[in-house]
């Protein structure tokens, strides 16, 4: 006897709550949903619902000496799991050919025949897997099924989707600029990759093309907080400096934060040394990865009280410490993404562990998050008698003064050349050799007995060369990173108005010279071309700069 899959699939059977009836479904999300069904490429299974996902069962309609025991086999070695999870669309389509399971030459050989597709109504169930060789890199799965009955197809496309309502922190309208000529002018061409994810994952997206630098900054900066709000983030496609430039388009305009003491403070709250700082008007400050300086205002002039706090001049003439509570940060609702297409990409390369454009669309549409430090970087007035306000900008990866800053303004000169303006430009800054005179100061990290979250030779804690940890040893920040965890639970117990500029228990140091370059690492800044980064050991959100400072030295030693 002979069962065909036609006949098998043409009388529908689903199982809910442990009954076996006709094609029917309760109204329940929470009750069990099962169907013979057909899959694509494998063929006849059991697919059950439960209540975090979708379970597989593969079903053989023959034995192997070709008798039939009670109709129907299952092949107890085939059991495969889609969490919910890992679901990130589902759709229906109509009816059309599915086709059956794969069969290798020696198999068409033996039946004499090759197996050939079903027409049938159809669902696909869309999700990812990693990537067995690269496990931080995400493929597409798609589970395409088919039954002869559309209502049973119906039945499942409800369900599925009823059930993914139920996950939280999925964004459902997000803003997204493009920058069309982020890294190698890929922007536009990468959006088109990823668009249709947020489509099957039904994801509003409004997008704006950029179309000159600053466009995103200016765009963010005059949104109404209310227009805002109704997005749940901000999506950059485009490089670290891109993201940057809508950062402070966010930030500059919203977040109220105290200044750092200025350099006449710290010189009177030391009272170790009666030496001023030393400022360079020459030397250049600039944020590593800013690519569009000129375009941010200027914060209103701030008092400093002494305290370590800086106080903000509203309009009515009243102070305010700290932020403005109208767009409260760190928000739950509001959130920063990055699609990768730039030319060093170091944030993605540091949050997912890939620059690929897929696994940072899958991460947003399923509403995966990592909390990022965010570092102030402030310039202040060259003169006591100049007119000039502080600059402020805010940085996400790093922020450098001397080489650094002469490499991302000479690059600038040459966009045009895509990635490899950085090696050109960097050659030229190199061989140029040029130092500058500063004076460094910086709060000495809080001990270990003192904060319980710092572990031993993680963070520099003076200026002096350390050993960090065997390659073996170190632990890659990534999400539910035990560290930023507890950095960030130690903070928040903190009171409201500290802030990490508090007179209270704190040392400043000093270091003075010619410096090549100094460099504070706010993440460890991988990228493709240093696997490890600039700081191996660095955490995402643990509250820390890593400071890295190199004195005036001959050409080999500093490029070893």
């Amino acid at each position: 006897m002979e069962i065909n899959r036609e006949d098998y699939i043409s009388d529908p059977k689903i199982v809910e709550s442990g009954n076996v009836g006709g094609a029917t479904s309760s109204s329940s999300s929470s009750s069990v949903l099962k169907s013979a069904l057909l899959l694509e490429n494998v063929g006849d299974v059991v697919l059950t619902l439960n209540s975090d996902g979708l379970s597989l069962e593969l079903l053989d309609s023959s034995h192997n000496d070709g008798s039939i025991i009670s109709g129907i086999k299952p092949v107890q070695k085939f059991v495969n799991e889609i969490k919910f999870s890992d679901v990130y669309g589902v759709e229906f389509i109509n009816y059309g050919l599915i086709n059956g399971p794969r069969q290798s030459k020696s198999e068409q050989c033996f039946q004499g025949r090759a197996s050939h597709g079903s027409e049938m109504y159809r669902f696909t169930v869309h999700s990812f897997q990693k990537s067995r060789s690269q496990p931080c890199l995400w493929v597409l799965a798609v589970y395409s099924f088919g039954h002869k009955d559309l209502q049973t197809c119906r039945t499942w496309v409800d369900r599925i989707n009823a059930s993914l309502n139920l996950e939280r922190g999925r964004p459902e309208n997000l803003l997204v600029f493009i920058n069309p000529m982020s890294g190698k002018a890929s922007g536009r061409r990468t959006w088109e990759t990823v668009a249709p994810i947020f489509s099957r994952a039904k994801v509003k997206t409004k997008v704006i093309v950029t179309e000159r630098a600053g466009h995103a900054f200016d765009v963010m900066t005059s949104a109404a907080n209310n227009e805002l709000k109704s997005y749940n983030g901000v999506i950059a496609v485009g490089g670290d400096g891109f993201f940057n430039e809508i950062l402070n388009g966010f930030l500059l305009s919203r977040h109220k934060a105290p200044y750092p003491p200025s350099p006449s403070d710290i010189v009177h709250s030391d009272q170790r040394s009666g030496n001023s700082l030393f400022r360079n008007p020459n030397g250049r400050v600039t944020e590593a990865t800013c690519q569009n300086e000129d375009h941010s205002p200027l914060l209103s002039n701030s008092v400093y009280n002494g305290t370590g706090l800086a106080n903000f001049r509203t309009e009515d003439g009243t102070c305010n410490i700290g932020q403005d509570f109208e767009f409260p940060l760190p928000s739950e609702q509001f959130r920063f993404g990055i699609i990768p297409a730039g030319s060093t990409d170091a944030i993605v390369m540091c949050t997912t562990g890939t620059r690929d454009p897929i696994t940072s669309a899958l991460n947003i549409v399923l509403g995966k998050k990592v909390c990022l430090d965010i570092a102030q970087v402030v310039r202040w007035k060259t003169t006591t008698a100049s007119d000039i306000e502080p600059y402020v900008r805010y940085a996400a990866s790093f922020a450098g003064y001397g080489f650094y800053g002469d490499v991302i303004a000479e690059s600038e000169k040459y966009r045009w050349m895509g990635p490899k303006r950085y090696d050109y430009a960097g050659t030229k800054v190199f061989l140029r050799h040029c130092s500058y005179e500063a004076e460094v100061a910086y709060i000495e990290t809080e001990s270990e007995e003192a904060n319980p979250t710092v572990e031993k030779g993680q963070l520099f804690s003076r200026l002096r060369k350390r050993q960090g940890p065997k390659k073996s040893e170190r632990v890659v920040c990534r999400t539910n990173c035990g560290v930023c965890n507890s950095k960030s639970d130690y903070m928040s117990k903190r009171s409201p108005c500290s802030t990490p500029y508090s007179s209270s228990g704190t040392r400043w140091l000093r270091s003075k010279g010619k410096f090549l370059s100094v460099g504070a690492a706010i993440i460890s800044n991988r990228n493709e071309r240093a696997p490890d980064g600039l700081v191996a050991d660095a955490h995402l959100s643990d509250g820390f700069l890593h400071l890295l400072m190199i004195r005036d030295c001959p050409h080999a030693l500093y490029l070893w």
